[in-house]
């Protein structure tokens, strides 16, 4: 009975992450994207698969996954973490990397090149520290190898999604215990892709949409929030992140 489980999770996984086709022309250019890159910058990506769909439609955004740009393998200063890298990607090692969360493959490293015709944007942390840096990308490095959360992504889309909607003879089936509040759910090794980023940048304090208190006497307080609640629009959104993009045509190439 687990194996058939096991075996309808992963068919259920295949058909979700099912692309459509690419675009005709790419929207952004790049090579000029990547020239710009620099590590601990996140990438905004507008999916075509099925699942982005869906998360288009919840989140009411274009963007559908996020993931963090680490450089080139001589780019990573630990030589514990670039060998932990190396042994994950097989690769040119000239390639320009990411860590990302998929649904069906856990967290891994690609090289950005897989994304050459996708819609791309870059988000970079204004003011961060290069050794902030590093030690976000050391902690996505760490959980290279763990695997996707699919409970927390439904979870999340039941918190974002609007059921007041619905007929009241279905909410009953949206009635589950919510994971997004509890500690370590699951086990601490699966995770998604903007969870896993936002814990990246949790961890050296870097507010990306923190809940802000003013006090009765005029003091201000950050509050983090809960990095189970963000979405990739959360840091295209925040005031925090510089937004970097390059069309593929310029005003002068449309001649305006």
């Amino acid at each position: 009975m687990r194996e058939l489980g096991q075996w309808l999770a992963r068919k259920i996984s295949e058909w979700l992450v099912k692309e459509g086709p690419p675009p005709n022309s790419p929207l952004c250019d790049f090579n000029r994207l990547c020239y710009e890159l620099r590590p601990g910058d996140i990438l905004l990506l507008e999916g075509r698969s099925r699942v982005s769909e869906v998360i288009k439609i919840i989140t009411q955004s274009s963007w559908t996954h996020s993931a963090l740009y680490i450089g080139r393998l001589y780019d990573i200063a630990d030589p514990k973490l670039r060998k932990r890298v190396k042994d994950a990607y097989q690769g040119d090692p000239n390639q320009q990397l990411i860590i990302e969360a998929l649904l069906g493959e856990g967290t891994i490293v690609a090289p950005i090149s897989k994304y050459r015709m996708e819609h791309l944007r870059i988000c970079r942390p204004s003011g961060l520290e290069p050794s902030d840096a590093q030690r976000i990308i050391a902690y996505v490095i760490k959980h290279l190898g763990s695997g996707y959360d699919v409970r927390q992504l439904l979870d999340l889309a039941r918190f974002l999604f609007p059921w007041t909607v619905l007929p009241r003879r279905w909410r009953w089936r949206w009635r589950w215990r919510s994971s997004l509040f509890e500690h370590n759910v699951g086990g601490p090794t699966r995770t998604v892709c903007s969870c896993l980023l936002a814990e990246a940048y949790n961890l050296v304090n870097f507010p990306i949409l923190p809940f802000i208190d003013r006090g009765d006497d005029g003091s201000i307080r950050f509050f983090k929030r809960n990095p189970r609640l963000f979405t990739p629009k959360d840091f295209d959104y925040s005031p925090y992140f510089d937004i970097i993009k390059y069309p593929f045509l310029g005003l002068d190439d449309l001649g305006v």
